[in-house]
Protein backbone atom coordinates (compact mmCIF):
# COMPACT_ATOMS: atom_id res chain seq x y z
CA UNK A 1 0.00 0.00 0.00
CA UNK A 2 1.10 3.25 -1.34
CA UNK A 3 1.27 6.29 1.24
CA UNK A 4 -0.95 7.48 -1.35
CA UNK A 5 -3.28 5.00 -0.27
CA UNK A 6 -6.44 5.68 0.95
CA UNK A 7 -6.75 2.08 1.99
CA UNK A 8 -7.01 1.94 5.71
CA UNK A 9 -9.95 2.05 8.62
CA UNK A 10 -10.71 5.63 10.04
CA UNK A 11 -11.98 4.57 13.63
CA UNK A 12 -14.46 7.52 15.24
CA UNK A 13 -16.13 8.21 18.68
CA UNK A 14 -17.15 5.35 19.76
CA UNK A 15 -15.30 3.12 18.03
CA UNK A 16 -17.08 3.06 14.71
CA UNK A 17 -14.92 2.26 11.52
CA UNK A 18 -15.04 3.52 8.49
CA UNK A 19 -13.07 2.20 5.55
CA UNK A 20 -11.24 5.14 3.28
CA UNK A 21 -7.86 7.12 5.10
CA UNK A 22 -9.52 9.67 2.97
CA UNK A 23 -13.24 8.89 2.86
CA UNK A 24 -14.74 7.05 0.43
CA UNK A 25 -17.27 7.40 -2.99
CA UNK A 26 -19.44 4.83 -4.66
CA UNK A 27 -20.92 4.82 -8.25
CA UNK A 28 -24.61 4.63 -8.26
CA UNK A 29 -25.65 4.44 -11.97
CA UNK A 30 -28.46 4.95 -13.75
CA UNK A 31 -29.22 3.09 -16.84
CA UNK A 32 -31.54 4.49 -19.38
CA UNK A 33 -34.20 1.81 -18.40
CA UNK A 34 -34.44 3.43 -14.77
CA UNK A 35 -32.08 1.08 -13.32
CA UNK A 36 -29.37 1.15 -10.80
CA UNK A 37 -26.23 -0.70 -10.94
CA UNK A 38 -25.84 -2.75 -7.40
CA UNK A 39 -23.20 -5.25 -5.86
CA UNK A 40 -23.74 -8.06 -3.92
CA UNK A 41 -21.09 -7.85 -1.64
CA UNK A 42 -18.61 -10.64 -0.83
CA UNK A 43 -19.50 -12.21 2.79
CA UNK A 44 -15.59 -11.32 4.07
CA UNK A 45 -16.67 -7.57 3.43
CA UNK A 46 -17.58 -5.22 6.02
CA UNK A 47 -21.43 -5.50 6.08
CA UNK A 48 -20.72 -8.66 3.70
CA UNK A 49 -23.51 -10.38 2.03
CA UNK A 50 -25.66 -6.81 1.72
CA UNK A 51 -26.49 -5.01 -1.52
CA UNK A 52 -24.83 -1.75 -2.17
CA UNK A 53 -23.14 0.68 -5.01
CA UNK A 54 -19.38 -0.41 -6.23
CA UNK A 55 -17.45 1.78 -4.33
CA UNK A 56 -14.36 1.99 -2.09
CA UNK A 57 -11.43 4.54 -0.53
CA UNK A 58 -10.25 7.54 -1.77
CA UNK A 59 -7.00 8.00 -2.58
CA UNK A 60 -4.53 11.00 -1.51
CA UNK A 61 -5.53 13.97 -3.85
CA UNK A 62 -8.56 12.33 -5.47
CA UNK A 63 -11.99 13.53 -6.29
CA UNK A 64 -14.69 11.85 -5.13
CA UNK A 65 -15.74 11.54 -8.76
CA UNK A 66 -12.46 10.39 -9.47
CA UNK A 67 -12.73 7.53 -6.83
CA UNK A 68 -16.26 6.59 -7.30
CA UNK A 69 -15.41 6.11 -11.19
CA UNK A 70 -12.12 4.58 -10.42
CA UNK A 71 -13.60 2.14 -7.73
CA UNK A 72 -16.82 1.24 -10.18
CA UNK A 73 -14.62 -0.03 -13.24
CA UNK A 74 -12.54 -1.85 -10.77
CA UNK A 75 -14.84 -3.56 -9.61
CA UNK A 76 -17.88 -3.89 -11.89
CA UNK A 77 -16.26 -2.77 -15.09
CA UNK A 78 -18.21 -0.21 -15.31
CA UNK A 79 -16.71 2.15 -18.58
CA UNK A 80 -15.94 5.42 -17.50
CA UNK A 81 -17.06 6.79 -21.20
CA UNK A 82 -20.25 5.94 -20.78
CA UNK A 83 -21.24 7.64 -17.26
CA UNK A 84 -22.29 11.21 -17.48
CA UNK A 85 -22.42 12.67 -13.30
CA UNK A 86 -25.50 14.47 -12.75
CA UNK A 87 -25.10 15.10 -8.66
CA UNK A 88 -23.44 14.24 -5.55
CA UNK A 89 -24.55 13.52 -2.35
CA UNK A 90 -22.41 13.72 0.72
CA UNK A 91 -22.37 11.73 4.83
CA UNK A 92 -20.26 13.83 6.04
CA UNK A 93 -19.18 12.95 9.94
CA UNK A 94 -16.59 15.32 10.34
CA UNK A 95 -13.94 12.46 10.32
CA UNK A 96 -14.77 10.43 7.90
CA UNK A 97 -17.27 11.31 4.59
CA UNK A 98 -18.69 9.04 2.17
CA UNK A 99 -19.77 10.75 -1.20
CA UNK A 100 -22.26 8.82 -3.53
CA UNK A 101 -21.90 10.20 -7.00
CA UNK A 102 -25.11 9.14 -9.44
CA UNK A 103 -24.26 9.41 -12.78
CA UNK A 104 -26.41 7.92 -15.94
CA UNK A 105 -25.23 5.25 -17.76
CA UNK A 106 -25.40 6.72 -21.66
CA UNK A 107 -26.17 2.78 -22.34
CA UNK A 108 -27.16 -0.09 -20.05
CA UNK A 109 -23.54 -2.06 -20.40
CA UNK A 110 -22.82 -5.55 -18.97
CA UNK A 111 -21.17 -5.00 -15.45
CA UNK A 112 -18.28 -7.39 -15.23
CA UNK A 113 -17.32 -8.92 -11.50
CA UNK A 114 -13.30 -8.53 -11.72
CA UNK A 115 -12.36 -8.49 -8.01
CA UNK A 116 -12.91 -10.66 -5.27
CA UNK A 117 -15.31 -8.09 -3.34
CA UNK A 118 -18.29 -8.46 -5.54
CA UNK A 119 -20.62 -12.01 -5.42
CA UNK A 120 -22.95 -10.83 -8.11
CA UNK A 121 -23.67 -7.62 -9.94
CA UNK A 122 -26.80 -6.60 -11.27
CA UNK A 123 -29.08 -4.11 -12.71
CA UNK A 124 -32.07 -3.76 -10.33
CA UNK A 125 -35.24 -1.79 -11.47
CA UNK A 126 -35.77 1.62 -9.30
CA UNK A 127 -38.67 0.12 -7.54
CA UNK A 128 -37.59 -2.67 -6.76
CA UNK A 129 -34.29 -1.38 -5.10
CA UNK A 130 -35.86 -1.97 -1.76
CA UNK A 131 -36.83 -5.63 -1.82
CA UNK A 132 -33.17 -6.75 -1.43
CA UNK A 133 -30.91 -7.00 1.76
CA UNK A 134 -29.05 -3.70 1.18
CA UNK A 135 -25.55 -2.51 2.79
CA UNK A 136 -27.24 -0.46 6.24
CA UNK A 137 -26.09 2.99 5.11
CA UNK A 138 -27.40 2.66 1.80
CA UNK A 139 -30.29 1.56 2.77
CA UNK A 140 -30.81 4.74 4.76
CA UNK A 141 -29.45 7.30 1.46
CA UNK A 142 -31.69 4.83 -0.69
CA UNK A 143 -35.40 6.74 -0.22
CA UNK A 144 -33.63 10.31 -1.28
CA UNK A 145 -31.63 8.96 -3.40
CA UNK A 146 -34.60 7.04 -5.38
CA UNK A 147 -36.72 10.43 -5.31
CA UNK A 148 -33.87 11.97 -7.29
CA UNK A 149 -33.06 9.18 -10.00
Amino acid sequence: MSAKSGDAWVEGPGGARYWGRYGAAGLLAVSPQREVLLQHRAHWSHFGGTWGMPGGARHQHESAVEAAVREAGEEAGVPPDLIVVRFTSVLDLGYWSYTTVVADATERFEPVVSDPESIELRWIAVDRVDELDLHPRFGESWPALAAQV
